[in-house]
């Protein structure tokens, strides 16, 4: 008896059968980043908080209102909270980056990734959409709970009157940026700590200390600092002694990009 052994491609067994080619799309990528940011328990402890300031904030502006500050411009006192709230966002940004380096999360994303650019571009437009969601959201339930107490006083506002609705939004865009210029900079340090420091230093503290110089010229710099840019958005009228709404949107979004592309050339260039 003698057996037939017969070789070639059309008798390749299954288990030598070529695997499916791997694919890598933007989608994908997203995709991936939306589940990692609301699979974390931070995420919505550090959102809620957010929210949950702004709001409480808001609400006391407006049961303790007695007429004292009225020159104050309406949105602006009712959203007064939001200063408290950018923290929570800036840290949240940086958590979203950083993070997955004290995680050592971020070899996976890499090794998924080798491009490397697409993984922090999507954490950036992830960040983005929900940020401003959140913040714009809370702005708006802020502002009408706020009204029930401002009603009958001189901040009486609806978000039918012309600017309310501009303003609010202009806010929660502000607070996108800020918390994205975080995001930029836990990408850049690579650590939590290091980058909370780095925001509160260089964002915060950094241009306070500047404007005590008694330098017009650098006055005229420092209203252009990113916190010193959002506290011009976010208004129905113009806030005193800052630049135009306009010029701030524009030294924001700069200042964001800027960090971001910083954090591309590190990344593309540093190892993991």
């Amino acid at each position: 008896m003698s057996t037939l052994t017969t070789t070639g491609p059309a008798h390749r067994t299954e288990s030598q059968a070529p695997a499916p080619a791997y694919r890598l799309s933007a989608k994908g990528i997203l995709r991936s980043e939306w589940h990692k940011l609301w699979t974390l328990r931070s995420t919505w402890i550090t959102l809620l908080t957010a929210s949950a300031l702004v709001l409480a904030v808001g609400i006391t502006m407006g049961v303790t209102y007695d007429g004292d500050d009225a020159e104050i411009d309406t949105i602006v006192f009712t959203l007064f909270g939001t200063q408290l709230s950018q923290i929570c966002l800036a840290v949240l940004g940086i958590l979203v980056t950083a993070g997955e380096y004290s995680t050592g999360m971020i070899r996976a994303s890499l090794s998924a990734v080798p491009t490397r650019l697409p993984v922090l571009w999507s954490k950036a437009a992830i960040f983005t959409a929900v940020a401003f969601t959140v913040s714009f959201v809370t702005n708006l339930v802020t502002f009408l709970a706020a009204q029930i107490w401002l009603s009958d006083s001189d901040k009486a506002l609806s978000l039918t009157d012309s600017g309310v609705l501009g303003a609010l939004a202009s806010s929660a865009v502000a607070l996108t940026l800020l918390s994205l210029i975080a995001l930029g900079l836990g990408a850049l340090f690579r650590s939590v700590p290091g980058a909370i420091g780095a925001f509160v230093g260089a964002v915060l503290i950094l241009p306070e200390v500047l404007s005590m110089l008694p330098s017009g010229a650098v006055d005229t710099v420092v209203r252009h600092f990113p916190a010193q840019a959002a506290s011009s958005l976010g208004s129905v009228s113009r806030v005193e002694n800052t630049v135009a709404p306009g010029t701030a949107l524009f030294a924001l979004v700069l200042w964001a990009a800027a960090v971001l592309a910083a954090a591309s050339v590190l990344l593309k260039r540093r190892d993991v």
